[in-house]
């Protein structure tokens, strides 16, 4: 292996873990409650698809879907992702999550409930200004069920 070849390599890995700790700063932003740290993960033009919990576009509007799903649907939530598998192409990348999540719903009546969620994630990544940032983030549910 030549210098470039090495060179390369550790680049990718540098741009896997720096992608795997924009992943954590998400669920903690999410699971804190910070819209505004949450949205300032994603590029100006960043776009959130949540599928029924709906969508955002751009900061402003990734941070206004946040306080809506936590205000409207999920008032607690734990994110805990795993089993990344990231692909780096220079300054882009594509990335694919499971989602486990204990969280509560508000249920018709506003009622509360305790639920177990699972979902994917089909992500795009961009490194801007020497940053990894979310470029897209699509979440697709695979299950929300009662905690009984």
């Amino acid at each position: 292996m030549n210098l470039e070849e090495l060179k390369n390599r550790l680049e990718t890995l540098e741009a896997i873990e720096a992608i795997k700790k924009l992943k954590a700063r998400y669920c903690q932003c999410a699971d804190e409650r910070d819209a505004e740290g949450f949205a300032n993960l994603f590029t100006e033009d960043g776009v959130f698809e949540g599928g029924a919990f709906g969508r955002g576009q751009g900061r402003a509007g990734v941070a206004t879907f946040l306080r809506g799903v936590q205000q409207q649907s999920l008032p607690f939530a734990l994110h805990y992702v795993m089993n990344p598998i990231i692909e780096v192409h220079g300054d882009t990348a594509t990335g694919r999550w499971y989602l486990l999540e204990p969280c509560t719903m508000v249920t018709e009546g506003s009622q509360m409930q305790a639920v177990w969620g699972t979902a994917r994630y089909e992500e795009e990544y961009v490194k801007v200004n020497g940053e990894w940032k979310f470029k897209k983030v699509h979440l697709m549910p695979v299950f929300w069920s009662p905690f009984d």
